[in-house]
């Protein structure tokens, strides 16, 4: 798997298949293979002719583990995605962030909007801006002694998910903390590229996508239906409103 570095940090990352490209940024506590090869996302888009890059994120996957929680601001991975398609000469590329991806793919819009072709925003809605995604509680989870020890459900499934994945908890603790940044009205509204967000109606994690369409100037939205934060990723309805939105002339 293909490496890069910036600030310092080193990611990995896939690169597969060829046309106009598109970079994949995965969700808290996930990997590029968990968020995107496991659900069909990387066999869907090439067969449609994209070339599909997606990077493990700071503190996650094969990338460089972190532990203080300043170094995982939105902003700050915002930068390591703009880093990784300068990295590969592209002069621009549509972005698709799930979850935490896609708060950091739209800070990435707003840091750089000319590198940015279009932009996907799944499993997160109005709590872009009104709420921070997934509970501070978490980190405690991530933290405790064992599994027998976490009684929150949430806590309780993402410290399951941390073991059964052998992730870095220490790193996923501090991320769950510094990456909790939500952005402003203004600031959303000056989301200047075409935007399609996608959440699913079950999602009690994401907030609604439809009030934060009508804050983004080129933005629409879609319901997955009947799926909650974790089965709406690799959703076919999903997968199909991409699909259309990418096809799209730019």
């Amino acid at each position: 798997m293909p490496t890069f570095s910036h600030d310092g940090i080193a990611f990995s990352y896939l690169d597969e298949g060829e046309g106009e490209p598109i970079v994949l940024v995965h969700g808290f506590g996930s990997t590029k293979e968990i968020n995107w090869v496991g659900p069909g996302w990387v066999s869907t888009l090439t067969g449609a002719g994209r070339r599909v890059i997606a990077l493990d994120n700071r503190g996650h996957g094969a990338s460089a583990k972190l532990y203080q929680p300043e170094l995982y601001d939105p902003w700050l991975m915002a930068r390591d995605v703009l880093a990784l398609i300068a990295h590969l000469g592209l002069p621009r590329a549509d972005l698709l962030g799930y979850s935490m991806g896609g708060r950091i793919s739209a800070c990435a819009a707003l840091t750089a909007p000319e590198r940015v072709r279009s932009l996907v925003l799944g499993g997160i809605g109005i709590h872009l801006i009104a709420g921070a995604g997934l509970p501070i509680t978490i980190a405690d989870a991530l933290r405790a002694p064992s599994l027998d020890d976490v009684t929150d459900p949430m806590g309780r499934m993402f410290r399951a998910f941390a073991d059964q994945t052998k992730s870095d908890r220490e790193a996923l603790a501090a991320c769950i903390i510094g990456s909790r940044r939500t952005l402003s009205r203004e600031e959303v509204a000056r989301i200047s590229v075409p935007t399609l967000i996608a959440v699913g109606t079950r999602d009690e994690v994401a907030g609604a996508p439809g009030p934060l369409a009508e804050l983004i100037p080129d933005a629409r939205a879609i319901d997955i239906p009947d799926r909650d934060h974790m089965r709406a990723v690799g959703d076919k309805v999903f997968k199909e409103a991409v699909l259309a939105f990418l096809a799209e002339p730019r």
